[in-house]
């Protein structure tokens, strides 16, 4: 992977056979083919290069175009992921990071922290077709298809919303009690339970969907940021600006610990889960070296 003197991968999608995850400081967007080999090499990786700060990489399902928030231009970028092309760039609200697909709607979602705002594209048309207020600074958030609702965490109130994105709006708002700064969440829809990274309290809070409050919480590294989910192997990691990987282990629906607890490399904050092998995926800040990413295997 090409290096710059300082390099930080920010988010990570994994589709199908192959990841995307982003170089916030390079601009790159770098596409890594996980199953060719049992071991990706260089020959697995193309790059997708981009002038403003890339962030979230969202493919939307039905036109198979890739979609990249940048940070540094208030846009999303709309690429080729087999050409590794540019298609078109999309004006957003004002500071994007986070994007998620909204299944229900057929929607993007971009999450905008200095707008304060959530923009909605159409992928179809490649346009913004409106914006919904979020009442503060966004974070990651997670799509329940049960309620067809957007769960997002607010990192500078605490607090999580629940957007209907088919009606604009906020329709519910929660304290995050004793979970300051949440980052990132993921969703275990079947047990109806959040997973929400608290970037400032060291742990990560359980949020019951069904009570709407936090019902446990579990000590992880400081600076937690990432957080996947593996609902087969019943296993939550979270990893963070310590570079600490937690791996929690999700022994029934009400009940949690800290399974295991492995020491990485500073600021490896970002990570993904290959569904098809289970295989966890870490990115590596680096400093004058070539950007890095750690594969681990599950013991089940």
């Amino acid at each position: 992977m090409k290096a710059g003197f300082l390099n930080v991968f920010d988010y990570m999608t994994v589709v199908g056979d192959d990841l995307f995850v982003t170089n916030a400081i390079t601009g790159a967007v770098y596409r890594v083919n996980l199953h060719r080999h049992a071991m990706p090499t260089s020959a697995d990786v193309s790059v997708f290069a981009s002038d403003g700060g890339p962030r979230a990489v969202v493919v939307d399902p039905t036109s198979h175009l890739a979609f990249v928030t940048l940070g540094g231009a208030d846009a999303v970028d709309v690429f080729d992921p087999k050409s590794m092309r540019l298609i078109k760039q999309i004006p957003v609200a004002k500071g994007p990071d986070a994007m998620f697909y909204d299944p229900a709607d057929k929607l993007l979602y971009v999450a905008s922290g200095d707008a304060k705002a959530a923009t909605l594209i159409d992928p179809a048309s490649q346009k913004s077709i409106g914006a919904i207020s979020l009442g503060g600074s966004p974070e990651f958030a997670a799509f329940d298809p049960e309620t067809k609702l957007m769960y997002q965490n607010i990192a500078d109130t605490n607090t999580l919303v629940a957007v209907d994105v088919a009606r604009r709006m906020v329709v519910q708002r929660w304290p995050l009690e004793g979970c300051d700064a949440p980052t990132g969440v993921a969703i275990d829809d079947a047990n109806r339970k959040l997973f929400i990274a608290c970037g400032l309290s060291s742990k990560l809070a359980i949020f019951d969907l069904n009570l709407h409050r936090i019902i446990a919480t579990v000590p992880v590294g400081f600076g937690p940021d990432s957080v996947a989910y593996d609902a087969e192997l019943h296993r939550i990691y979270v990893t963070g600006l310590a570079g600490r990987l937690s791996v929690v282990s999700q022994d029934a629906a009400n009940a949690y610990h800290v399974a295991d607890s492995i020491n990485l490399h500073f600021n490896a904050h970002t990570l993904g889960i290959d569904p098809a092998t289970h295989r966890l995926i870490v990115g590596y800040a680096s400093l004058a070296i070539p950007p890095r990413l750690a594969l681990f295997t599950p013991n089940r």
